[in-house]
């Protein structure tokens, strides 16, 4: 018998430590639901369940991502109801317009309406906006919208929205392009001059009153400005060029690192780069020769010197405009149901999303969280073990007195 080292005491307080700690981590688990509270719980269990939880808040923001997509195809899908609404109106006009029992009053008045309605259809078209991003102006006619509805990289689709304006719908106001500055502005028409030859940007060297350039077949030449001044429209004007003008008064006005002005008599030298093509105060020639009008502070640009949009002042003309509307209306109805079958994509995409994050959940739960009846019963045994323990270290301490009765 000893008495310095208490073996069976030592034991007992071991037993008992173990089943402090198997008490305590019960006590965790059950007071927190889950299985893993830390690494050293379920170390591989762990990185599978992130890995899981990471994929799970991903689905849930795909799925929010989708209901984004079908609100801003909802946004521009309700816009073109309206401009359907507005195109049949029109072709209604068109229709009535053709018959000869009007005057051309009549159709006179007929005519405002449809431009107005016309205007109406670019009104939408600017004013149509979610989050504020243009839908209806073909700003996405390219390269389109993309709608990431995966949880990882590269799940998404895109959808692209044509430009619905007017404009590009070919029924926009009939533009009248008429040559007297004058009357264009009384009017409220597109004024422009006799069309000028397109040649290369160049650097014009101005000296004196004669300027050197280079012509459209790539020669140089020579001109003085009163060669320039040609004042195609006979009324004063004088055709521009993008870095420079001709004044009223025939003065060259270039624009290089510093404004250089020649004078009435042309005096002056200096070197400015200049577009050759030339144009007016309501449009201006481009380099493919095209017409490029300015109204309503927009630009269009048009093949022909007169740019018909549509027309039902006279029977003819109203009996043509009944075809363009209706391709137009054509168009408006392929745009819709283009945006009404990613509608419906996406709803079907919410759908897998939601199925794919319940089952993902249910996964990661069976290895996240905790039984709690298993729990339960193994928090009973180990307490009962740590009472039994606590029970037996008492015992053991008694185990050295009986060195005593040796003594007496």
């Amino acid at each position: 018998m000893i008495i310095n080292h208490n073996i069976s005491a030592l034991n007992a307080h071991r037993q008992l430590g173990a089943n402090q700690g198997a008490v305590q981590n019960s006590l965790e688990k059950l007071s927190s639901g889950l299985g893993i509270n830390k690494a050293g719980d379920d170390a591989a269990g762990l990185a599978i369940s992130e890995k899981m939880r990471a994929q799970i808040s991903g689905l849930e923001m795909a799925g929010k991502n989708a209901q984004d997509g079908i609100s801003l195809i909802q946004t521009a899908e309700g816009a073109m109801n309206e401009s359907h609404a507005i195109l049949q109106r029109m072709r209604e006009l068109a229709v009535q317009s053709a018959n000869d029992t009007n005057t051309d009053s009549d159709r006179a008045e007929l005519q405002k309406e449809v431009d107005q309605l016309a205007e109406a259809l670019t009104d939408i078209s600017k004013n149509t906006q979610f989050n504020e991003k243009d839908l209806l102006t073909g700003a996405f006619a390219e390269e389109g919208l993309t709608f990431h509805v995966g949880a990882n990289q590269g799940q998404a689709l895109s959808v692209k929205i044509s430009d619905m304006s007017a404009d590009a719908l070919n029924v926009t106001e009939d533009y009248t392009v008429v040559a007297n500055k004058a009357a264009a502005t009384e009017a409220g028409q597109i004024y422009y001059q006799e069309a000028q030859e397109p040649v290369e940007a160049q650097t014009i060297e101005v000296t004196g009153n004669t300027f050197t350039y280079t012509d459209a077949s790539g020669a140089e030449a020579t001109a003085t400005w009163a060669d320039a001044d040609s004042d195609p429209a006979g009324d004063g004007s004088l055709p521009a060029t993008e870095a420079g003008y001709f004044s009223e008064d025939g003065e060259l006005l270039l624009q290089a690192d510093a404004p250089f002005d020649g004078d009435e008599a042309g005096t002056g030298t200096g070197t400015a780069e200049i577009a050759a093509t030339k144009g007016t105060e309501a449009g201006y020639y481009n380099s493919d020769s095209e017409l490029v009008i300015v109204t309503n502070d927009e630009i269009h640009a048009v093949d022909a010197e007169v740019k018909t949009g549509i027309n039902i002042s006279s029977q003819t003309s109203a009996d043509a405009a009944i075809t363009t509307i209706q391709s137009a209306i054509d168009n408006v109805s392929a745009e819709r149901s283009k945006l009404g079958a990613v509608q419906n994509r996406l709803d079907h995409t919410i759908n897998n999303l939601g199925t794919s994050q319940e089952n993902l959940t249910a996964a990661e739960s069976r290895i996240r969280d905790v039984d709690m009846a298993k729990e339960m019963m193994e928090f009973t045994k180990n307490n009962i073990l740590s009472q039994a323990a606590q029970s037996m270290l008492a015992q053991s301490q008694q185990i050295p007195n009986g060195v005593l009765q040796l003594l007496q």
